[in-house]
């Protein structure tokens, strides 16, 4: 079960910057299971078509259009799906710093992808909320 307690998320989120780079893709007229091969690490299934969270030098290889490159960031705390408030307070502490963050939500933890050449600062002021 994870966590709920928003002041003990805050505290314990343990922000980790991810190697890589990464792309959102938009394959049309494709369903779950398609571009398989690509490894996406998070894929959602939208009326316009298959949307894709790929690696971006696969996105390349691959000749998928983007629009952005983002670098990823991974919130450790175990939160539960159930939680109030913490994709808002971590996202308001960026947004209010000029930082766009997209953020998928997974069973065990939270992920934003921050635009690259924002990302380290994204780490400082993450790292700044659990104190």
């Amino acid at each position: 079960m994870g966590e709920t307690d928003l002041d003990k998320l805050l505290a314990l989120m343990q922000p980790t910057l991810l190697p890589g780079e990464f792309v959102f893709c938009t394959a049309k007229d494709l369903i779950y299971g398609d571009l398989a091969e690509l490894r996406p690490i998070a894929s959602y299934q939208e009326e316009e078509g298959l949307s894709l969270i790929l690696n971006k030098a696969d996105a390349d290889r691959a000749g998928l259009d983007y629009n952005s490159v983002f670098k990823a960031i991974t919130l450790s705390v175990h939160s539960s799906l159930d939680a109030v408030g913490f994709t808002a307070a971590v996202a308001g502490k960026l947004a209010s710093n000029g930082i766009s963050a997209n953020v998928v939500a997974a069973r065990f933890h939270d992920h934003l992808f921050v635009p690259r050449d924002r990302a380290e600062f994204a780490l400082q002021l993450l790292t700044e909320i659990q104190t």
